[in-house]
């Protein structure tokens, strides 16, 4: 019987590594040609690894949570016609064959009538006497280290994919054995300890990045919404018919940063070593919050695209990021990055860089306030304004004419159709 090695493919543009976030199989389960087999996390994006062939997954040689590099073997699927489902194969004598005989088998060996003892295997699975339905799997680390200290499953609360129990658990768990919080009656029930995703954990490294390397200022203003919001009240029907997507305000703040960008192009750049490198192109991040973290997505070429191919690419980019879905490609090249954090209620805030970039524009939520217009004091629908820039690049006169400009395009969009 020929066998397909389950390798770990190209990850993209400077990642090398990535993190086991879930298996969709087991081991002698049935897989089909191009089903997805296996999903890897990386610092950046997710990524589904398909089936090579068809037959049978024969093994699997790194687990859920642990860390692979490109061309790593992670499993083996045993070549061959798949006559039965899943189901039937799961329970057949080949199966039960390769629940004992594999040394990186992961599936527990079930109790039958007649049991069978398996041999003591790296990756044994641990079930709880107490709950024999509810399997516990423990990494190899925690296993050895839970040995040592004479623990079952039962002694530990596994903070891995499924309940896994990790070698920080066990760690945890001594160190803190003696501790129990006030109303508790564990150390453990009083809080939950995750390890930190690749995802979050790169977000955390580049937020940090650049507050230690760039002189980051930030400078505020705020504008008078009246005349984009009458606009899109006025031709939302029309708008939506047209092109089947909401009018929203995204659109009108990335025209009107691309024409200021031009107007000041100081801020559509980023510093490279000793270089100052100012882009010709206007690739826009638009930051996106996603259930595995802040993502930012980058519209392409902003300055060609019309409002409806703004708003159309926002809300494709917002179900990627859901679905975990977005790729290397939609997540680099940004020059400037647009954060709306109005969406969730902010009022006020001051963003940090998205490095390499050297300028970041913060939107906030609309609030009627008070406000002179020709002597008399009025209600209006009021946005406050962020620029967070690196000053080491941008001077403060630029800075607050970039953010002066946005302004005035937003409380008067013609100015940009007619490039005023």
């Amino acid at each position: 019987m020929s066998t397909i090695d389950i390798k770990v493919p190209p990850l993209g543009e400077s990642v090398t590594t990535a993190i086991i976030a879930r298996w969709y199989k087991k081991v002698g389960e049935a897989v089909h040609e191009n089903e997805i087999i296996l999903e890897l996390e990386t610092d950046k994006v997710t990524l589904e690894v398909n089936a090579a062939t068809s037959g049978v997954l024969q093994q699997i040689s790194a687990f859920e949570g642990e860390t692979v590099a490109i061309g790593d073997i992670v499993g083996v699927i045993a070549e061959g016609e798949v006559a039965e489902p899943a189901q039937s194969l799961k329970e057949s004598s080949f199966t039960k064959a390769l629940a004992l005989e594999l040394a990186d088998d992961p599936k527990p060996v079930e109790a039958k009538t007649e049991p069978v003892q398996a041999p003591e295997t790296k990756n044994k699975t641990i079930k709880p006497t107490e709950n024999p339905s509810k399997e516990v799997i423990a990494s190899p680390a925690a296993r050895k280290l839970m040995a040592e200290e004479k623990l079952t499953p039962l002694d530990v609360k596994g903070t891995g994919k499924d309940g896994r129990i990790m070698k920080e658990d066990v760690l945890l768990r001594n160190e803190r054995a003696d501790v129990t919080p006030l109303g508790a009656t564990s150390a453990l029930d009083a809080s939950e300890r995750k390890l930190m995703t690749p995802l979050r954990k790169k977000i955390a490294e580049r937020l940090k990045y650049a507050q230690n390397t760039a002189a980051i200022l930030t400078t505020f203003n705020e504008c008078d919404m009246s005349t984009v919001m009458n606009l899109r009240k006025i031709h939302q029907d029309e708008f939506v018919k047209k092109y089947g997507t909401k009018l929203g305000f995204m659109s009108f703040f990335v025209k009107a940063c691309v024409q200021a960008l031009k107007d000041v192009p100081a801020v559509n750049g980023e510093i490279d070593g000793d270089y100052l490198v100012h882009h010709k192109r206007y690739d826009i991040g638009i930051a996106v919050s996603a259930p595995q973290g802040l993502v930012v997505p980058v519209l392409r070429d902003a300055d060609r695209l019309g409002l409806h191919n703004i708003e159309q690419a926002i809300a494709n980019y917002g179900e990627k990021a859901k679905a975990n879905k977005l790729s290397m490609q939609d997540l680099t090249g940004g020059t400037f990055t647009i954060s709306n954090g109005g969406i969730f209620g902010s009022l006020l805030s001051t963003p940090i860089l998205n490095p390499p970039q050297s300028g970041i524009l913060g939107m906030h939520k609309i609030q009627d306030r008070p406000v002179v217009i020709n002597g008399q004091v009025v209600i209006r629908p009021m946005m406050y304004l962020a620029l967070s820039y690196d000053h080491r690049m941008i001077d403060g006169r630029e800075a607050v004419t970039f953010l002066v400009k946005v302004k005035e395009y937003i409380e008067n969009p013609a100015r940009i159709l007619l490039g005023l």
